[in-house]
């Protein structure tokens, strides 16, 4: 029951306080481990095609399983000096893991400055959390921009490591969170990260298949609980949710579009060029500010449904076997 009470105290823990400044965060270190193991593999491996996708592939394969076993390793040597120590370190990373307030506060400063007409702020706010160029965004641009980011990453963020979490704790929470940093890093197709990084992109989608397809059906009932149109949800998500590259990036996105009847994605410019994309949802009524509370609403009831959900089911299985 350890990690059962572990993630239960470090979803509260983030719930309520979200990621500190002042406190180390277990990304910053993977960041600056694919970095460095970015340098080192280029340097060992042949800078052709074959020997791009082996250097990606060895950092596909060395961070996540370094991250699991480090993990483990060191909540089972705190285990040995006291078995408190294990479960507030296990607490720690389940903390970590988990963006429910981030992904609020965040996004809510975005809406903040659209309420107040700083179209520059806005902008600069919805820069920290999106990866494309926002500097030419209106204010609906902007809007749609952290509704899209809220949506696609209450899976990445929320209820894919709740899942990972819930079935092998922290390390097993760490090594997704691994895979979501290097695909975040590496899993672009440009010409640096085209080879190098597709075996961190295909992984990330392997990792995310089931919980992002989860996701979609979590934000349907958190649709239908705060109020939101759960049947045109459904309904588009039905239609559009693989409206999008990534086979898993659209199924919580659609979700979010029909829910509040709105159109996303769409074309976007991503380091000064022009990516051609589908829309997602219908054009039912202009995106606001306001439909920024309106999708934290819905993303904030689904990590608590996840929550109880996925605990749920680790209890009966732990009773029945």
């Amino acid at each position: 029951m350890r990690i059962a009470a572990a993630v239960l105290c470090g979803f509260f823990m983030d719930l309520c306080l979200g990621d500190p400044d002042w406190m180390p965060h277990p990304v910053i270190y993977m960041g600056k481990a694919i970095s460095a193991l970015e340098k080192f593999l280029r340097r060992r491996f042949p800078d052709t095609q074959k020997g791009l996708l082996m250097a990606g592939a060895a950092l596909a394969a060395i961070l996540p399983l370094g991250s699991f076993l480090m993990a483990a390793a060191a909540i089972y040597l705190a285990g040995l000096v006291h078995p408190v120590l294990a479960f507030l370190l296990e607490t720690l990373w389940c903390w970590q893991a988990l963006a429910v307030k981030g992904l609020y506060t965040e996004s809510m400063r975005v809406k903040k400055k659209l309420e107040e007409q700083d179209l520059p702020g806005a902008r600069s706010a919805v820069a920290r959390i999106v990866g494309r160029d926002t500097q030419n965004l209106d204010a609906a641009g902007v809007a749609k921009a952290a509704i899209e980011t809220v949506a696609e990453n209450f899976s990445d963020g929320v209820a894919a490591p709740l899942f990972y979490l819930v079935i092998g704790g922290a390390p097993l929470g760490l090594c997704y969170k691994a895979i979501n940093t290097m695909d975040s890093m590496v899993g672009y197709k440009n010409d640096r990260y085209l080879y190098f990084g597709r075996a961190a992109a295909k992984l990330d989608d392997i990792a995310n298949y089931i919980p992002a397809r989860i996701s979609a059906f979590l934000m349907m009932f958190a649709a239908c609980l705060s109020g939101q149109n759960a049947k045109h949800a459904f309904q588009i998500w039905k239609r559009d949710r693989y409206n999008h590259a990534s086979p898993n990036s659209a199924q919580t996105e659609s979700v979010a579009a029909g829910a509040l009847d709105i159109l996303l994605a769409g074309d976007a410019w991503y380091f000064g060029k022009l990516v051609k994309k589908p829309t997602i949802g219908e054009n039912l009524r202009p995106v606001e500010a306001a439909d920024i509370m309106r999708i934290n609403r819905m993303m904030i009831t689904a990590s608590l449904i996840a929550l109880v959900l996925f605990l749920a089911v680790r209890c009966v299985l732990c009773i029945l076997l």
